[in-house]
């Protein structure tokens, strides 16, 4: 019997399979009609406990694109867990009816948890403060088609450093290729945590440095990764109002930054990147919500087995 293959952390995936994925995907941009059916007759769950908007509907829009179908429901009060049923009920229940499962739970360690009982293949669309790996792979998909390259950068992390999943998550998958330097940029309270410090980069001996100043920094960067403050990860109202306008991305900031920048974010965005950067050539966030779908076609393709 064929192993389950799950994708819960972005360190699941080697890098040989990493550069897969992205081949894979930079081919469905390419020719988008060679994978219009390759998915048919199979569906995609998608069990969204925490409120989304990018990241269900590029799944969605995925499976629909290769030709397959969607169940699924986009907040926990819409399924059986507001009764008190259990992640692995739900989840072994929805392994009756879908191919495919892609999950997205507040609590860490939730779709690990699924994975036991599913049955099907389970993608962890985003748990708590933890892991986004399809976040990652559309970021480094990204990188790679706006760079040529994912090796020898100088990746500028700015922001929620200490809740942000996207920022834990990149950094263990850009620490594994060669010539990447970090500046981490944040206030004091949202530093990045010494697990991640520790345990990826120093660990990798990748040269880092530590700043709160983002207009000292920008001049030096080939990335720029900004994220928002998260409000949902506060258990103090009063420290998110506090540290939610830290660093917000004007053009003015970006006089002095390099003419080939480019600027990320996970979104969504509340204003710590101004409207007024969105027409700057440099600007490449809305390239990545584009690259998240077709990376997550090919991120199906590769969990059910499918060859084209």
């Amino acid at each position: 019997m064929k192993e389950t293959r799950n994708l819960i952390d972005i360190m699941d995936l080697s890098v040989e399979e990493i550069d897969e994925l992205l081949d894979t995907a930079s081919d469905i941009i390419a020719d988008p009609d060679k994978y219009a059916e390759c998915c048919k007759r199979k569906k995609l769950a998608t069990l969204f406990f925490e409120p989304s908007t990018r990241t269900r509907l590029s799944f969605e829009a995925a499976m629909y694109e290769l030709g397959g179908n969607v169940i699924g429901f986009s907040e926990s009060n819409s399924s059986s867990a507001a009764k008190g049923e259990s992640v692995a009920d739900t989840v072994r229940t929805v392994g009756c009816y879908a191919d495919i499962i892609a999950m997205r739970h507040p609590k860490e360690g939730a779709p690990l948890v699924a994975t036991r009982t599913a049955g099907v293949p389970v993608i962890n669309a985003g748990d708590g403060g933890h892991n986004h790996p399809t976040q990652t792979l559309a970021d480094l998909l990204t990188i790679r088609r706006e760079k040529g390259r994912l090796t020898d950068l100088t990746v500028g992390l700015c922001g929620d450093l200490k809740f942000g999943r996207t920022v834990h998550s990149l950094i263990s998958a850009m620490s594994r290729y060669s010539g990447i330097r970090f500046v981490l940029i944040s206030p004091e309270e949202l530093r990045l945590p010494e697990y991640v410090v520790n345990g990826v980069i120093e660990k990798k001996g990748i040269p880092y440095t530590e700043t709160t100043d983002l207009e000292g920094a920008i001049p030096g960067l080939d990335i720029l990764y900004m994220t928002r403050v998260q409000r949902e990860r506060f258990f103090n109202e009063q420290d998110y109002l506090r540290l939610k306008d830290s660093y917000i991305l004007t053009p003015e900031k970006l006089v002095n930054a390099r003419a080939d920048l480019s600027v990320m974010h996970p979104l969504p965005r509340v204003n710590e990147i101004s409207v007024a950067v969105d027409d700057d050539s440099r600007a490449c966030y809305f390239k990545q919500v584009l690259n998240g779908k077709y990376i997550r076609m090919a991120l199906i393709l590769k969990l059910l087995g499918v060859r084209v």
